[in-house]
């Protein structure tokens, strides 16, 4: 495959499976539907089934295009999962309020996250880039990114929309960097108009996965000078994010 081909496949294949994996989820509901559906902020019922769908989506399109991010999707996945699970009555959110109870001697599911996610960054790093400064900026980049994303989920469709956007320019550039995006781009879009019409959420769990794999197409389509700056948007998004999105993110994921 040569051209777009490639970028249009990615991109079908993961709205395919995303939205496969979606129908499948909601007919079955492993474990009862109490488990997958929960009452939002608005009082309106909404399923947790797009979450698993896109992280799903994520790995496997990652391991067709972009083997390497592999680690980083599952890892951010899985780890956003046990947030969803474990943090579910967790007021605290952002980075400086999980760092803080951590010092305080608390190891909060915010924190296992944060751990987990960035040791997958480093390991995908490792694997995307040769010299350890370009593996370490690239793990920057990758946890950064899933952080960044889940950052901004704080009303419905925000997260799958900013990995659209985010995403797009990616697809312009030559190298593994395009297709991989692309997928990013399919998951998101299969559950764009489910998640803003409060049908469906991808939760911690959908959000930090696709953020992963976003941060992973942006380390395999740069070189040292674009890690850098992009390692420095994702730092700064971190630290100035919290103060905007924390309470917003909070009454949004407020579930019953």
């Amino acid at each position: 495959m040569t051209g777009r081909t490639p970028r249009i496949t990615s991109f079908v294949r993961a709205a395919a499976l995303t939205g496969a994996a979606v129908a499948v989820l909601r007919a079955t509901a492993p474990g009862g539907r109490a488990r997958w559906e929960r009452t939002n902020h608005a009082g309106r019922p909404v399923g947790l089934y797009a979450g698993p769908a896109v992280a799903l989506a994520a790995a496997v399109g990652a391991g067709r295009v972009l083997p390497g991010a592999v680690p980083a999707v599952v890892a951010a996945g899985v780890c956003g999962a046990y947030d969803d699970v474990a943090g579910a009555g967790d007021g605290r959110r952002g980075l400086r309020a999980h760092l803080a109870a951590l010092r305080d001697g608390e190891v909060t599911s915010g924190a296992v996250k944060l751990i987990g996610v960035c040791a997958a960054g480093l390991l995908t790093g490792g694997a995307l880039k040769e010299r350890p400064v370009d593996k370490v900026l690239a793990g920057v980049v990758v946890a950064g990114a899933a952080h960044a994303v889940n950052l901004v989920d704080v009303r419905p469709g925000r997260a799958a929309a900013a990995v659209l956007a985010l995403a797009a320019p990616g697809l312009l550039r030559e190298g593994p960097g395009a297709p991989a995006a692309a997928v990013a781009m399919g998951a998101a879009a299969a559950v764009l108009p489910g998640d803003l019409r409060e049908r469906v959420m991808i939760g911690d769990m959908g959000a930090h996965a696709l953020g992963a794999l976003l941060g992973a197409a942006v380390v395999a389509g740069n070189g040292r000078a674009g890690l850098v700056a992009h390692a420095a948007a994702v730092v700064a998004a971190a630290v100035h994010g919290d103060k905007v999105g924390g309470s917003a993110h909070a009454r949004y994921h407020s579930c019953e």
